[in-house]
């Protein structure tokens, strides 16, 4: 009896381990597969999956600085179209075309001259979407936990806020952390010359613009760059991510690579048309006194506004917009498109935090 006792026991014994490790085993199973469930749903939400802060800034600066690379060309014939009303007259402003001014680069300074300003393009453009991505990931999610969207989904108004305000948020942040960098002034300078060549290369701009300017003229246009890159990068982003849920709510088997750049294409047509005419009058102001020409504008944003609607009617805060939409369209999705793909590659690489 107490030999069958024991073996009772025994059994029962190794019955509640082998109960234990089965338990153990489901317990795991259902962990990780809850895991890639709540990993899975939060892809399909923003800018997702979520890596480290270096990752991160990585991703940023090396989409931004190929997206503009890649149209390079088309960014360069906006720029001319832009500026072409502040010394020119009406009837020059009739004849402009794009095709004829290609053909203009093409035959006078050759097929490179595309790519004239792209080396400072890029050492402009490396931190500022770095800064920008970045400080998008870091708003988007104090805004979600100050108005306790972290858990949930579906609220599309109040996520729809969220992506506004972070959007905005992160380009006025990305461009006063750069704009002292004066690069982009720089650039605008290089890319505006035609004929006659008055900026030799980067290193002469800034010294000349400094010897005939001042400092501080390494800064015209910033009052514009910061009142208009807080809208446009904030249509861009709740554009964007508004457009990227819905489609992945509909069709949610589609690439995320196409998916990404189809929204980010619309998001950067709606960015442009919104912001154009702001962004117009800061190309023209970081112009101002260029190659020792005289001034043309003298009474600050409002009153270039003015000048412009006056003397070229309000087509002419649009100058400019086509090559614009050619650039923006493949421009901004590429970016989008670069970015989610680096994360994604990059989501392997253990974070910092």
């Amino acid at each position: 009896m107490n030999m069958e006792a024991r073996v009772g026991v025994v059994v029962e014994g190794g019955q509640r381990a082998l109960n234990s490790a089965h338990g153990a085993v489901v317990d795991a199973g259902a962990r990780k597969f809850l895991q890639q469930q709540q990993h899975g749903h939060s892809s399909k939400h923003g800018l997702s999956p979520q890596i480290g802060t270096i990752q991160q800034l990585l991703a940023g600066g090396i989409a931004g600085a190929f997206s503009k690379t890649c149209t390079a060309p088309l960014a360069r014939l906006t720029i001319l179209f832009q500026v072409l009303g502040m010394h020119s007259d009406v009837s020059a402003l009739s004849k402009a075309c794009i095709w004829r001014e290609a053909s203009r680069i093409m035959n006078e300074e050759g097929f490179r001259a595309f790519w004239k300003v792209n080396l400072v393009t890029i050492a402009h453009r490396l931190p500022y979407s770095s800064v920008n991505f970045y400080a998008y990931e870091r708003y988007k999610s104090t805004l979600q936990s100050i108005i306790g969207l972290e858990n949930q989904r579906g609220n599309a108004g109040a996520d729809l806020f969220v992506h506004f305000v972070g959007g905005g948020l992160a380009g006025m942040t990305a461009a006063s952390a750069t704009y002292p960098l004066a690069l982009d002034l720089v650039r605008t300078r290089l890319a505006a010359q035609r004929n006659s060549i008055y900026y030799r290369g980067i290193c002469h701009a800034f010294h000349t613009i400094c010897r005939e300017e001042g400092v501080l003229g390494l800064y015209k246009g910033l009052g514009a760059t910061l009142l208009g890159v807080g809208p446009s990068i904030a249509i861009s982003f709740s554009v964007y991510e508004s457009l990227r849920s819905y489609w992945q709510l509909q069709r949610p088997n589609d690439s995320t690579i196409m998916v990404s750049l189809a929204c980010g294409s619309l998001s950067g047509i709606a960015s442009s048309t919104a912001t154009f005419p702001i962004d117009l009058v800061r190309r023209r102001m970081q112009l101002e006194g260029a190659g020792g020409r005289a001034r043309v504008y003298k009474t600050g944003l409002l009153g270039t506004f003015r000048h412009i609607i006056r003397s070229e009617g309000l087509r002419g805060l649009y100058r400019g917009i086509l090559p614009e939409y050619y650039k923006v369209v493949p421009g901004v999705g590429i970016v989008f498109m670069t970015y989610e793909t680096l994360k994604m590659l990059l989501s392997s690489i253990p974070s910092d935090h």
